[in-house]
């Protein structure tokens, strides 16, 4: 049996892909944009996801220790919390520091000093489940030393069901899209497969096999995937580098994952959907010829 170059097939592709040059210009660019419509997306949940990670804060308790407890009463308090379940973590703030931290955020504290500071010393308990929240609660009021509770479940629920709902919402959005996308590419091949239909019916005269056929398709396909890819990663990084300097600027509230931190994932994820879509794309639209 002769055997046959990788170069050969690699150079068929590249000649199919000149030879139809209008036909590999629309299905580079239908992938492209497809691509960079699905990034944008995976983007904008993955920044939805970290901001709504920073509203987890809100899963804390704030105890308060009695106003007149003594030093000693303070810090066993807070070892009696460190030892309860459903605990992440325990910061300690102080009667100083409550002060300091109510005259950034308001000015009728600016006449309250060390020595009329009503403030009691507190405590900041991150949880970490928001079902055994109650049973925390009470274990909290239990403990000798704590005037008052105060947690924010109710609010912590909210958030964690809104951040599910998003995250459901958008992965059923990017899987229809994905389905989109696939359903696109594949016609457009189809149409360039159909353009040379009477060159595959020829090399299948002369008794040349499936495989032979497909595979400069095949190729062709990973190459308009692989074009595709670095196009869409150069696009995207520049749409997201835009909208990260305006919601710098103009929303600081907003947090936004630098894209040094991600490019890796959109590049070589562009690269690893392009090239399965291409081929994908090309082995559906022979499947028709081929059996004939």
């Amino acid at each position: 049996m002769r055997r046959y170059n990788p170069f050969y097939f690699i150079g068929q592709a590249f000649e199919g892909l000149f030879r139809n040059g209008v036909m590999s210009f629309a299905s580079i660019a239908v992938l492209m944009s497809l691509l960079v419509v699905i990034g944008g997306f995976s983007l904008l949940v993955t920044n939805i996801d970290v901001n709504l990670e920073q509203f987890g804060l809100i899963k804390q308790i704030v105890v308060f220790c009695d106003p007149d407890a003594a030093e000693s009463e303070i810090e066993d308090v807070g070892i009696a919390i460190g030892k309860l379940d459903n605990i992440d973590s325990v910061e300690r703030v102080t009667k100083a520091e409550g002060l300091q931290q109510m005259k950034e955020q308001y000015d009728i504290y600016d006449d309250v000093d060390e020595t009329n500071n009503p403030l009691p010393d507190s405590f900041v308990v991150t949880y970490q489940d928001n079902d055994k929240v109650p049973e925390l609660d009470y274990q909290l009021k239990q403990i000798p030393g704590i005037a008052k509770v105060n947690n924010r479940l109710e609010l912590a629920t909210t958030i964690e069901n809104f951040k599910h709902g998003v995250m459901l919402v958008f992965m059923w959005f990017l899987a229809i899209l994905g389905v989109v996308s696939i359903f696109i590419i594949i016609n457009t091949i189809k149409l360039s497969v159909f353009s040379r239909r009477n060159e595959i019916s020829i090399m299948q005269y002369v008794g040349a096999t499936g495989w032979f056929i497909s595979l400069p398709y095949i190729i062709e396909g990973a190459i308009i995937g692989i074009v595709s890819s670095v196009a869409a990663y150069f696009i995207e990084w520049y749409i997201y580098s835009y909208i990260e300097r305006m919601v710098v600027n103009d929303l600081q509230m907003i947090s936004f994952l630098p894209f040094s931190d991600i490019r890796g994932f959109v590049l070589w994820g562009f690269i690893g959907l392009g090239i399965v879509l291409g081929v994908v794309g090309s082995v559906i639209s022979l499947g028709r010829y081929l059996k004939q």
